[in-house]
């Protein structure tokens, strides 16, 4: 039975500023930033960070953020190509993508294991990591990007000690408000386009499952008109169909 983790007043105070804090230095690309990842590393303590959103469908990352940089280290050109290789066979990431779960290497290894596999040998020994602990953000992807994707967040350490039951439970914790403020973030970088007051009322009853007929019916319109304000609404938001309008301009909204 696992030790129950204690969190003290100050603790509670430092974890509320990380998640409330508003932080004007959005990275250019995706991503979160980077004072507030600053500040998680200084609850966890790591000596590296990295979010990525990842596809392993197409093996590839869409976006990655590390702190510190790894853009100009030797060999790191070829960890991306390093990590999809071994990807079918390391359980963390598929793990956390599944459950939600936060979750360490040695949940599913013990040392020696952990240092015969690929993953380690082939990327982690010669970067110098050791430990790694690693959640899948809950927040919401438009729907173009496609089945299986997600945004994954990893804490590592060289050698030394491991990460905590604490550890994990203080990214347990701001897990859906590291999601809420990576969603938060998107917005910033890509407002919703204005809608006008019927674009809005088609919109909303489109939301709530509404059939063109049934949204007709309700706004007292003809169907014909119900499909041209779509074909308006999709245009000015930039998209193509039903579901990422809704997606687009409710990202609350898990379509």
């Amino acid at each position: 039975m696992s030790t129950p983790v204690r969190a003290s007043d100050r603790d509670l105070r430092a974890l509320a500023a990380i998640v409330s804090e508003d932080r004007p230095d959005l990275p250019d690309g995706e991503g979160l930033p980077p004072s507030l990842l600053a500040d998680l590393m200084g609850q966890i303590r790591c000596d590296f960070l990295s979010l990525d959103g990842c596809d392993p469908g197409r093996q590839m990352c869409w976006f990655s953020q590390e702190i510190p940089s790894f853009s100009g280290a030797p060999g790191y050109e070829g960890m991306d190509q390093v990590f999809w290789e071994n990807y079918p066979d390391y359980p963390l990431c598929g793990y956390a993508e599944r459950t939600g779960s936060v979750v360490k290497t040695t949940d599913f290894y013990s040392t020696r294991q952990w240092h015969n596999t690929a993953m380690y040998t082939d990327l982690d020994r010669p970067q110098g990591f050791e430990h790694t602990l690693t959640v899948c953000l809950p927040t919401v992807l438009p729907p173009t990007a496609g089945p299986g994707r997600y945004v994954g967040l990893s804490l590592i350490r060289g050698p030394g000690p491991d990460f905590s039951e604490r550890d994990r439970a203080v990214l347990t914790l701001l897990a859906p408000h590291l999601g809420q403020a990576y969603l938060d973030a998107q917005r910033r970088r890509h407002p919703v386009p204005r809608l006008t007051p019927r674009q809005d009322d088609l919109l909303c009853l489109l939301a709530a499952g509404h059939t063109n007929t049934q949204i007709a019916r309700r706004l007292g319109i003809s169907e014909a008109t119900v499909r041209t304000h779509l074909e308006h609404i999709y245009t000015r938001l930039g998209v193509s169909s039903r579901t990422a309008a809704v997606t687009r301009a409710f990202p609350d909204r898990v379509a």
